[in-house]
């Protein structure tokens, strides 16, 4: 396969993001809340002057909302049909090279995780969950339901 792959944690769990999908890695000084968003929308950020909507990953796979530091906020930004995210993460690692295509996962995921995920992919480290970050994007069900 030999795609690359940004390693991130999100809600304890270190998975995988496609790297071609992330523009930047970026440390959010400011989330400003907009009153009625989904759920799982943080807030609105500002990087190099453009706005970024900032995506509560832990809302976005119905886990309990990640703790927002004060100070600063590290996030991957990806751009999806013409709007800009940044994906509210844990922590980032690295960006390393898929050994194998995504093959199905073996394991009982929750139900966020089994609709974000694209499969398990093999490096030289071990195998990560590959995660679609236009699943990440898209409101939950339940958000999608209260629109």
């Amino acid at each position: 396969m030999n795609e690359l792959l940004l390693i991130v944690t999100i809600a304890g769990e270190r998975v995988a993001l496609p790297a071609a999908s992330v523009e930047s890695v970026v440390e959010l000084d400011a989330i400003i809340p907009v009153p009625r968003a989904a759920n799982h929308i943080a807030g609105l950020s500002a990087l190099r002057s453009r706005v970024l909507t900032v995506i509560d990953c832990n809302k976005a796979l119905d886990l309990p909302p990640a703790a927002i530091s004060p100070v600063i906020q590290e996030a991957a930004v990806v751009e999806l049909e013409g709007h800009h995210y940044a994906l509210m993460v844990d922590g980032v690692e690295d960006v390393i090279t898929a050994l194998s295509d995504p093959a199905p996962v073996r394991a009982a995921l929750g139900k966020g995780w089994e609709r974000v995920s694209i499969g398990m992919v093999e490096t030289e480290e071990v195998g990560f969950l590959l995660v679609d970050v236009a699943g990440l994007v898209a409101a939950p069900a339940q958000d999608r339901a209260a629109a």
